[in-house]
């Protein structure tokens, strides 16, 4: 950690962006605020409904009390309402789609000319996120770019150069913001 640590003046530890191994995610797509669902029931349209996922994570559902839907996937929340129709249908059918994503949203910091959060179309990289941000400053140190990115273990910071950026050098070529992402460059 040490090593680490003297590699970077001014915040710690890092670990480059060809070292990182970003933790496997889940390949089905997870709910979140933001989202707006169709949900149908086939057969009652009046059950059926679209809704946009509140900051809560919760949606309103006719006939049903406030569903949890931020986190579960499409198909998952289709067989909780499911379950829950049950009450006042036999057997339902129920589907649950994303008819638009919330976009992808960004914190950028540090040198930058317009420092800020910026929606981005996925998948977005870093060279979005500073060119939202009108680019580095005359003061950046072009490499010391960061990405935090918080983990189930924590918040790792991944060190980028622009150098590798502008060419899609390594993993820094194909390397695709998150949520919650922040970009900061020193």
């Amino acid at each position: 950690m040490v090593a680490l640590a003297a590699g970077c003046r001014h915040s710690g530890a890092y670990v480059w962006a060809d070292e990182f191994n970003d933790p496997p995610r889940s390949a089905d797509y997870q709910i979140a605020a933001g989202d707006l669902l169709s949900i149908r029931v086939v057969g009652h349209e009046e059950m059926s409904t679209r809704v946009r996922v509140r900051t809560d994570g919760r949606i309103s559902v006719p006939f049903l009390q406030d569903e949890n839907a931020a986190g579960v996937t499409p198909g998952a929340l289709a067989d909780k309402l499911r379950d829950d129709f049950t009450q006042y249908v036999n057997r339902p059918v129920v589907t649950v789609s994303v008819e638009e994503f919330k976009p992808l949203t960004v914190s950028v910091t540090g040198e930058v000319m317009r420092p800020g959060v910026y929606p981005l179309d996925t998948p977005a990289g870093i060279l979005q996120a500073l060119a939202s941000a009108g680019g580095l400053s005359q003061f950046a140190h072009d490499d010391q770019i960061y990405v935090l990115r918080r983990l189930t273990e924590g918040t790792v910071r991944i060190r980028f150069k622009y150098e590798a950026l502008a060419h899609a050098e390594g993993r820094a070529g194909n390397f695709s913001l998150q949520r919650n992402d922040l970009v900061v460059v020193e």
